[in-house]
């Protein structure tokens, strides 16, 4: 499987018409070729199967690299996986992907691949922490899209509680940045939490709601189930 074949592959499963929607929708000038979602999810899926991990690796930067949508889109999909040993490499091309983010779409799929790895060997916390200081809010966003599983544990363990509690902190500092996905960002993560931590999220926003955009504390809250 090359480049060239997996590019062929996308783009002939593409729509024009969709393609102008979609390069609409997103609003970012890139390439939209307007392959619908379900095709590029049987495509990964098959080039995983076929593919040893340094031949997947190196599919994934290629497409990458074209900047197109689907093609990026394929190629976070290519290293969205569980378990990846060793996964050093598949990590540090995720990392490299992550001042490239201009868009939620691409983000999130990259976010997902990235969120397996961060599971995988949560040392890595140390890297994402970096990306809060950012200037640029893709990339600060990042960090609480990647770290969201961390708010699926109904009784975390220690060292998960504390990597939760490392991640709150990120999010309330994010609270005095005005910009809309920062906001969205931190709320989705609350919204998450409330379903397995509702007491936690509470205390957050008792702490802090009066600070975060009123559209961002109506969705932390959405969940939430009402105090007894």
């Amino acid at each position: 499987m090359t480049l060239d074949d997996a590019l062929e592959a996308i783009t002939s499963a593409g729509d024009p018409t969709r393609a102008q929607g979609m390069a609409d929708y997103h609003k970012v000038p890139r390439t939209y070729l307007g392959c619908p979602n379900p095709v590029l999810n049987d495509l990964s899926r098959d080039w995983r199967k076929a593919l040893d991990l340094d031949a997947r690796v190196a599919l994934a930067d290629g497409l990458w690299q074209t900047n197109i949508h689907e093609a990026r889109v394929c190629a976070a999909k290519l290293l969205t996986q569980a378990r990846i040993r060793p996964d050093d490499a598949v990590w540090e091309l995720i990392v490299s992907w992550v001042p490239d983010f201009d868009a939620w779409a691409i983000a999130d799929h990259a976010c997902s691949a990235g969120a397996r790895r961060l599971t995988a060997d949560p040392a890595r916390l140390d890297v994402v922490e970096t990306w809060t200081q950012s200037d640029n809010h893709w990339t600060k966003r990042a960090a609480m899209v990647m770290t969201l599983p961390w708010t699926k544990q109904n009784h975390p363990t220690e060292a998960e509680r504390a990597a939760r509690e490392r991640i709150l902190g990120w999010a309330a500092d994010y609270i005095y940045d005005p910009e809309w996905f920062i906001q969205k960002s931190v709320a989705w993560w609350l919204r998450e939490l409330s379903k397995h931590d509702p007491d936690r999220v509470r205390a957050f926003m008792a702490a802090h709601a009066p600070k975060m955009k009123k559209f961002a504390r109506k969705e932390a809250e959405k969940y939430l189930p009402k105090a007894d």
